[in-house]
């Protein structure tokens, strides 16, 4: 069975968030740590899984908790 991990794109898509916005929390540290790590740094590829970030998005202090973003 294959695990699917959200890259940071994938993190800021599942949250409604701009890239640039889910990158800052990653360099910031406001992210969750990463569940997967794919080569070496610097270039290496961080992945979280879905249930990671929805944890954290409804515990996050401030605006957490908010409502994922819906296709219409």
């Amino acid at each position: 069975m294959t695990v699917h991990y959200l890259s940071l794109n994938g993190v800021a898509n599942h949250l409604g968030i701009s890239p640039h916005t889910a990158k800052k929390y990653a360099d910031e540290g406001r992210l969750p740590l990463h569940d997967a790590e794919v080569g070496d740094p610097p270039r290496n590829i961080r992945g979280w899984l879905p249930e990671t970030i929805d944890t954290w998005n409804a515990s996050r202090p401030g605006r957490g908790g908010r409502p994922k973003k819906t296709s219409s």
